[in-house]
């Protein structure tokens, strides 16, 4: 069903979101997203676009806002759902998940905003500030800390990438830090970790491997 109720769109406007929307690379885990905050209804399978028509008018303009207008919320939510799909177009036919637990070495468990796991194991795990003041040394810091922790645990071992986003910038002493701690690191393959940084600015993300 498309649209049920009085759609507070017509369909020339619902129609236009659609058409736009459907030029974008948006991940399946991020329409189920958006429909369950939008109490939407989404086609399980098929064409990009004929599951976004099976979307209610809330959802499209959601989307709409977060990926062709690239709009930001007070809570940093929207700058979340852009950074959840950026890491998912980096890792192509792998599994991504949201709002994830995994355990160190040292028996904390350290909430992952986004990971990525391939054949089961993780290989990436990701961390975006959407708002607020710029990436601070000390967060730097703690996200290499944390990174660490979990390669060294049992959950870990496939662990390879690192990925620090942000919409808010970065401070040159927290790049330099982050850089620095990554080049301590001992050239042991399985040891290995690749930290880069993410800046959302002027509408894209540019990559900076530390």
């Amino acid at each position: 069903m498309v649209n049920k109720g009085f759609p507070k769109f017509g369909m020339s406007q619902a129609g236009a979101f659609v058409a736009a929307l459907k030029n974008y690379n948006l991940p399946d885990f991020i329409l189920v997203l958006v429909a369950k905050e939008c109490k939407s209804e989404l086609l399980e399978r098929g064409r990009i676009d004929d599951r976004l028509q099976s979307m209610n008018d809330d959802a499209l303009e959601l989307l709409h806002k977060v990926f062709v207008g690239c709009e930001e919320d007070d809570a940093g939510k929207y700058a979340q759902y852009r950074f959840y799909a950026y890491v998912s177009s980096m890792y192509h036919k792998c599994e991504v998940i949201v709002n994830d637990t995994i355990p160190g070495v040292s028996g904390k468990n350290h909430k992952i905003p986004v990971a990525v796991k391939n054949n089961g194991m993780y290989i990436a795990v990701a961390y975006n500030k959407a708002t607020g003041n710029p990436v601070n040394k000390k967060e730097t810091t703690r996200f290499y800390d944390m990174v660490d922790d979990i390669k060294k645990g049992d959950h870990g071992t496939m662990l390879t990438d690192g990925i620090y986003g942000s919409s808010v910038g970065f401070r040159g002493d927290a790049l330099v830090e982050l850089e620095t701690l990554s080049k301590s690191r001992n050239d042991d393959p399985e040891n290995k970790l690749d930290f880069k940084t993410a800046n959302f600015e002027n509408n894209i993300y540019s990559v900076t491997k530390c």
